[in-house]
Formats: structure tokens, sequence, C-alpha cells
């Protein structure tokens, strides 16, 4: 019997509500966004009295702020309710609220026994979240972008969702059909999609359902169920191992160039919607404030962006699917997308240049979704048996001869084609990229974790690289700096001086 493993795994579903069920999703939505901002006040509240604490003991002990902050934390700090306490005022209120809604049933403000208390708790649980990230990351004990103080939620501009738990020995989430999920205490409701792959990994006993997190995107409603799922150990099949290694230069002109010599064309789905938002956006922007003009306008542009989204979403799974089903190894570049897409303004005393045309590119960059590429394929790796393997950002792989290493001095960004003048290659340059990308892969290490940037510093560029910051301008998305790349593709053959 081939062995198992325990994975968390979620299902994504579109649901298709009732209104009152509608109206159920969007008060639950509401009862978190109160919960969220009922701790979050809390912890904000503390905060201001730690700081006012620390400046009175700057004053009156005459101390550095250094200083005055030991003394505080020696005195005992400043006390804050902690996440049970406030819990239990919770269970309070909730009763209060309950009796007041026997003895007057047309009571205003008794609401919070209609909701069911996970979605208030899992809201303030993501305040605290929220909380631990910021001082973390304040700390510089985060990597990745810094993340700012928490803000209040507001209706209209925070994501509608809300989250539920259950008991799984009696379970209140679960699939009533294969086209019906049934929610705590508010009922089944349809579904868009076929909950069949779900519910027969349930019957087999393979899957077990841990929470449901219920979202509005657009027009839409979407419930993610997070299962504990049993299983097979993961590891490559045989076409997998017989296709071998990858190698993926991801670009603007096509999405990803691929070793094997295939150009996956870029779908440029903000192209195809970008003129109806325009105009949505400039009929918005003539429109009277908290008219229902102005109402259905959001409403529409809020659809149109999802459509968006949900697009570009369906490539990009399409894609690393692809990929991760298809090889044993899987090799891509270790791309920091935040500095490619940054702005070329510049300062006031020192202007940049070309500041349209690179706003252009940043956005056909985005429209890629890279670090989304990388982050689908850190986790479909391990899905499939497959590995994944993350060169060098600095590597010299648009510049480099795939077939014998040459290493061209210069290679413009409007040259679409790479010549070899040592060995005559003639070659696309983004496919030139991908080669050289699977022959490195062989020296390193497969990657594990999030692909988020959470695991470490960024590497910095060799001394004398090519710019000051980690990133690189080229016409696609590879690498462009100096040096030979050790070992050329083994797959690539010699080519004639003429070869296409």
């Amino acid at each position: 019997m081939p062995a198992t493993v325990e994975v968390l795994r979620a299902y994504r579903f579109c649901l298709d509500p009732a209104e009152a069920q509608r109206q159920a999703l969007a008060r639950y939505a509401g009862a978190a966004r109160w919960g969220f901002n009922q701790r979050l006040g809390v912890l904000v509240d503390g905060h201001r009295r730690y700081l006012q604490e620390v400046a009175w003991t700057t004053y009156s002990d005459d101390v550095d702020e250094a200083g005055a902050r030991a003394l505080v934390k020696a005195r005992g700090g400043v006390d804050t309710p902690s996440l049970a306490a406030q819990s239990r005022e919770l269970t309070a209120l909730i009763a209060d609220h309950r009796d007041r809604a026997a003895s007057d049933p047309e009571a205003e403000g008794a609401w919070l026994h209609t909701i069911n208390r996970h979605a208030i708790m899992a809201g303030m649980r993501n305040a605290d979240r929220a909380w631990s990230n910021w001082q973390s990351s304040h700390r510089g004990e985060r990597a990745g972008a810094r993340v700012g103080y928490p803000r209040f939620k507001k209706k209209g501009r925070a994501r509608d969702t809300f989250s539920l738990f259950h008991d799984v020995k009696r379970p209140g989430i679960r699939l009533a059909t294969y086209r019906r999920l049934r929610l705590p205490n508010i009922g089944e409701i349809r579904l868009h999609d076929s909950g069949k792959r779900l519910g027969r990994a349930i019957a087999r006993g393979d899957a077990l359902i841990q929470s449901v997190t219920v979202s509005r995107s657009g027009h839409r409603w979407y419930a993610s169920v997070l299962v504990k799922q049993q299983q097979p150990e993961p590891g490559p099949t045989r076409r997998q191992r017989a296709a071998g290694t990858v190698g993926v230069d991801l670009g603007v002109k096509a999405t990803a160039a691929l070793s094997t010599g295939e150009l996956v064309p870029n779908p440029r789905v903000k192209r195809q919607v970008a003129a109806r938002i325009a105009k949505t956006n400039r009929a918005l922007a003539r429109s009277k404030k908290g008219s229902n003009r102005r109402r259905r306008l959001v409403a529409r542009l809020g659809r149109l962006h999802h459509l968006e989204a949900l697009e570009r979403a369906r490539h990009t799974h399409a894609l690393t699917k692809r990929l991760a089903t298809g090889w044993a190894d899987v090799a891509v570049e270790d791309l920091h997308v935040a500095g490619m897409v940054r702005s070329a303004r510049g300062t006031v005393d020192a202007p940049g240049r070309g500041v349209r045309a690179k706003t252009g590119l940043s956005r056909s960059i985005l429209d890629v979704e890279p670090g989304e590429i990388r982050r689908q394929l850190d986790y479909k790796t391990g899905w499939y048996g497959s590995r994944l393997h993350v060169v060098d950002r600095w590597a010299p792989t648009s510049k480099t001869c795939s077939a014998c290493g040459w290493v061209k001095p210069k290679l413009g960004l409007g040259e679409r084609t790479f010549q070899c003048d040592e060995c005559g290659l003639v070659l696309d340059r983004d496919v030139n990229a991908a080669r050289n990308i699977a022959a490195l892969s062989a020296a390193v290490p497969t990657e594990g974790g999030d692909a988020k940037a959470r695991g470490g510093p960024v590497p910095e560029p060799p001394v004398g690289g090519h710019g000051a910051g980690p990133w690189k301008r080229e016409g696609h998305l590879g690498g462009h700096r100096s040096g030979a790349i050790p070992n050329p593709s083994p797959n690539a053959p010699p080519r004639g001086k003429h070869a296409a």
C-alpha cells in the first residue's frame, strides 16, 4: 500500500445564494468586520497608553527613550486585555442581546445573538494577526515588504469576508449534495460549481472539513472549504521522469518561454477590458455621490475588475499545472518583481526618462503575474511530485549562448533574437534564456516553503553589478549580468552558423 501524507487543502466554490441568503452573508461579513474593529480598538488603545507612559517616564526620570521603554517594561508595562478576556466579554454581550430580543422583538441593536460566534471570533483573531505582523515587521524580524500600522475596516472599502468553524465530530459545515453547501446558521447554499471531488474524498474518508471562509469578489460570493486530507506521498511519474527538466523564462511578449522551444502566448488580459474599465471610470467621475447611478457604476466597475482577475487566474493556473505535471524538475529565475515595476519618475533634482514607456512596461509585467506564477509552482510541484528550482537572478541567462557558453558583451532591449558570434547559434532570446535556466538548475537546491520572500534577505548584486537595485532592464523578465554560465544545456544540439 503506498505511503500517504496528511496535508491541508482548500476547495474553492462559487456560490449561488438566494436574495435572503445574500443578505445573511453580508450580515456575517459585517459582524466579522465589527469583531476585527473591536479587537483592534483595544490593541490601539493599549499601544497609545504605552506610548504615553514612555513619554511620561522620559520626562519624569530624565532618561532617553530606550531607557524609558526598559523602565516601563520592568514596571509591568501597560495592561491590555487578552483575546481570551475579550472572548468572555463577547459571550456576556451575546447573552445580553439575546435577552433584549426575547423581551422586546423590536429592540434596536440586538443582533449579536443572530450571528454565529465563530465569525466574530475569526475577525478578532485576524486583528491579532495583523497586529503581530506589524510588530514583527517593525522590529525587522519579518522579511518581505514592510507591514504598515493596522487600520480599522470600513464597510464599502474593506473586503466582505468571514470564516466559520465547527466540531469535526458533529460537522455543521458539509456538502448536502454535490451542488449544495451547508453553512451553520445560514443553511444550504446552491453552488455554481460541482462539489463532486470534495464529496467523494469525504466519502472515502480521505478528507475532513476543518473550516470555511466566505468572501465576496465583485458580484460573486465564494466559499473556500479547508480540509485535512490524506493523499499518496508525491513522487514523479514515469512521464515526468522521461520529460526531465524544463527551464521557464517569464516575459511580456510571451508569458513564458520554455527550454523546449515553445513560447506560451500572452493573453494580455488587462488590454481586453481596459477600454470598458476606462469608460466606466469616466462615467463614475461624472456621477453624483450618494446617487443610485453612482452605486450602479461602482457595482459595474467591481464586476469588470473581477472578470479580469478571473480570466488572468485561469491562464495562470493552466500554465502552472501544466508545468508541474509535465516535467520532473521545473526551473525559474528568482525575480524581484517589486523592483522591476518600480517607477522611473526619479526625483525633482534628477527626473527620470521614458516615464510613460516604463509605466506601460510595469503594467504589462503585473498583467503576467510572475510572482503568482512562482507562488503556484511552489505548492503545485509538491502536489504533483515534481521539484522547483530557483536560479540566481544575477546569472547572465539572456546574454549567454546556450550551446557553447559564450557571453555576448551587450544585448540591446530591442534584439529579440540571440546570435552567437562563436558557434553561430541563432535563437529566440527568451528560449535561449530558458535553456540557460534549465542548465543552471542542476546546481540549485529545490525550493520549499512560501515563495513570497518571507524566508530571508534578498541577495545583493555582486560588486560592480548592473544597477543599484535587484531588478533587470530587459525586454523580457530574464537576467543579464556579465559572466559565463558554466554548464550550457546538454540538450541543446550544436548549431550551424546560419541555423534557425
